[in-house]
């Protein structure tokens, strides 16, 4: 890594290219980090029904973008029971965690980095997307975007579950309380890499406020762009945008 590099990884987080590498390290730990956090599974499945899906998902396609270890995957399998999920994620580690689960036959894993769907033989169109913690980790999240509206099916919704403090002052202290009283230590002990854990920190207060994730959501040709905040410690931390594809 070059010194500018490393200067910019220092304000907003990793490189695209190396936070897959960085989540392949902390794999093995992650989901008993994530189930130590109160609400962390509850969010998902909050943010997996604002999608509302007719029907239990009956004859439609849903898109798990940056599944990890299947967390949100669970979050989308019990909102659309009857729904076929395509999951993906670049990290080959979290994905052996997720593979590694009971799943029914309708969930399909798929190693990949999100910008490199067609290349993987993932396509479209879907009747709904879940992108976890993942915008803030690309390198071209309006790109991205882009991409996900040519995917969904028209009036199709887009959930993005996301980070997002820069708005609240309030929020913005307890997460950077929470990382370093918690989170940084915990990763620490559980793998004896901080890496990811920093990088989450770093990524996070980076990331754009609520107001300009959904003006950037805009951008890229959403409609009906709105958000939703999670209750508990969360409030007004972690967020669900909600975006539909046009019609």
């Amino acid at each position: 890594m070059t010194n500018v590099a490393q200067r910019r990884s220092a304000r907003v987080g990793l490189p695209r290219a190396e936070v897959p590498g960085a989540f392949d390290v902390g794999a093995d730990a992650y989901d008993k980090l994530v189930g130590a956090n109160p609400g962390y599974h509850d969010h998902l499945r909050i943010s997996a029904h604002r999608l509302r899906i007719p029907n239990g998902g009956r004859r439609l396609r849903l898109l798990d973008a940056g599944c990890g270890t299947g967390a949100s995957t669970a979050a989308l399998l019990q909102a659309a029971p009857h729904a076929e999920i395509v999951a993906v994620d670049a990290s080959a580690g979290m994905l052996e965690q997720a593979a590694a689960k009971s799943w029914p036959d309708s969930v399909r894993f798929v190693h990949t980095p999100i910008e490199d769907l067609a290349d993987a033989g993932v396509h479209g169109p879907f009747d709904g997307i879940l992108a976890a913690y993942l915008l803030r980790n690309l390198a071209d999240p309006n790109a991205q975007l882009r991409r996900f509206s040519e995917l969904l099916r028209p009036g199709a919704t887009l959930a993005v579950h996301e980070y997002s403090v820069r708005d609240s002052p309030p929020a913005r202290a307890i997460w950077n309380a929470v990382c370093w009283g918690i989170i940084i230590p915990s990763g620490w002990r559980q793998t004896r890499d901080s890496t990811l854990y920093r990088h989450l920190w770093r990524s996070v207060n980076a990331f754009d406020g609520a107001s300009d994730f959904q003006r950037r959501l805009t951008a890229a040709g959403f409609a009906g762009v709105h958000s939703e905040t999670m209750p508990g410690w969360q409030r007004n931390i972690v967020h669900t945008f909600l975006a539909d594809a046009p019609r």
